[in-house]
């Protein structure tokens, strides 16, 4: 059997778990720069605010109803996450981390436990030890299990937020249940196709021909079919290194000035050096891209990438720096106000599997360098130790104006506890 676990509105139960006065209330929170709204309790859900929705329109209902908005914490965000992972790997040591606030964990050998009850037991472990509620999904596939952690969800008096699709009855009833566009892997466009041959439930879509289903939408079509029928085609997926790291960001303001631009992509590039490092890569390539504010019509527009090759592979921050600004120098015209810039790095190669060149060759000393930076800024704080380049001030200059304490990843910022001596 394969459980999906999945943190239920993660962002906002993140936040009341150090405000528990938050219960019961609307919560919503923001994206970078307090543009969009990328999280919503079941509250503010019920209000009729969509996901994605832009703060400043919504900003009456908001305030008519009293919803406690908040930036994007990710410092307490991914620690939390991390804790939740952690108690879940106590329970099957083969997982797959699926994103911040879902896992897939596979359960063998276990024919003869009451899934049930033992999931009702990780449930109320990782709500005492995080404080974070979760809802469970039980079934013989990972497509199956997306499903019975959606009926976990939706109903959660009824199933106590676990529910496992163990027989063939529940299969069907969970199946017609289904509507095809909440199929995992179905997007609107494919569901918006099926629709039109009069295919509405993922009852329907099972008992469709195999050679119809392969033709139209190909082997992957035909994997979700064979997961819903209940035959696993979709194993767990265990960390790999990845193949490209990208570290972008919109900017608190316009800019305009080269000088400007020059820090913002330094930043950029030494964070994905020190992510190559932490994963024990070298990059090849690199790209850089800027671009203007789409949404302001009343501006002129610009966009422009560039991908600039090493001279050897290489992780080293100053390395990087000095690649993004050739490639920003190359791309960077006056006259434009701009909104966006970013940093990919590319054609990523393990470290110690280096391939040397006769005549061009890093610095002996960078190695080291680096290792120090990074022990340092691990043990003093992120971003303490910094390239002149570099800003001394906020490391991505976004608007926080609602921002959390960093309850967990900051001492500074730690919870405060008020106690009264009794006479």
């Amino acid at each position: 059997m394969v459980a999906l676990i999945d943190c239920n509105n993660f962002y906002a139960s993140c936040e009341r778990v150090f405000r528990p006065d938050l219960n019961g209330k609307p919560v919503a929170i923001l994206s970078n720069n307090d543009g969009c709204i990328i999280a919503r309790s079941n509250e503010v859900k019920a209000l009729g605010i969509p996901m994605g929705a832009p703060a400043f329109k919504w900003r009456e209902v908001l305030e008519k109803n009293e919803v406690h908005v908040y930036s994007s914490n990710y410092a307490l965000y991914g620690d939390l996450s991390a804790r939740v992972m952690n108690i879940l790997r106590r329970y099957s040591p083969d997982i797959e981390i699926y994103s911040i606030d879902e896992a897939f964990l596979q359960f063998t050998g276990f024919d003869h436990f009451n899934l049930q009850t033992y999931g009702n037991e990780i449930r109320k472990t990782v709500l005492k030890s995080t404080g974070i509620p979760i809802s469970i999904g039980f079934a013989p596939t990972k497509v199956l299990a997306k499903v019975a952690n959606r009926i976990a969800k939706k109903f959660p008096d009824k199933t106590g937020s676990v529910y496992c699709i163990d027989t063939e009855e529940k299969r069907i009833k969970a199946l017609k249940w289904l509507a095809v566009e909440d199929i995992w892997g179905i997007g609107l466009r494919y569901a918006k196709k099926l629709k039109a041959h009069n295919i509405h439930t993922a009852f329907n879509f099972v008992n469709l021909p195999n050679e119809w289903v392969r033709k139209e939408f190909s082997v992957v079509g035909l994997r979700l079919k064979r997961e819903l029928e209940g035959n696993p085609s979709l194993g767990l997926e265990h960390a790999s290194p990845k193949k490209a790291i990208a570290t972008t960001r919109s900017f608190e303001k316009m800019y305009t000035r080269f000088d400007e631009l020059r820090e913002r992509v330094s930043t950029f590039a030494v964070s994905c050096a020190e992510k190559l490092r932490k994963q024990q890569s070298h990059c090849n390539l690199l790209l850089v891209f800027v671009h203007t504010n789409g949404h302001r019509k009343d501006l002129p527009q610009y966009s422009r990438n560039i991908v600039v090759k090493a001279p050897y592979p290489t992780n080293s921050s100053i390395d990087l720096v000095r690649l993004a600004t050739a490639g920003l120098q190359a791309i960077y015209q006056p006259g434009f106000q701009y909104k966006k810039a970013g940093v990919i790095v590319m054609g990523l190669t393990p470290e110690h599997n280096k391939q040397f060149s006769m005549f061009n060759e890093d610095h002996p000393k960078h190695p080291d360098l680096m290792k120090t930076i990074d022990t340092l800024n691990k043990k003093i704080g992120r971003q303490k130790i910094k390239l002149a380049c570099q800003d001394l001030g906020r490391t991505w200059k976004m608007n926080q104006e609602k921002l959390s304490p960093r309850y967990t990843t900051d001492l500074r910022e730690v919870i405060v506890v008020k106690t009264e001596k009794k006479q």
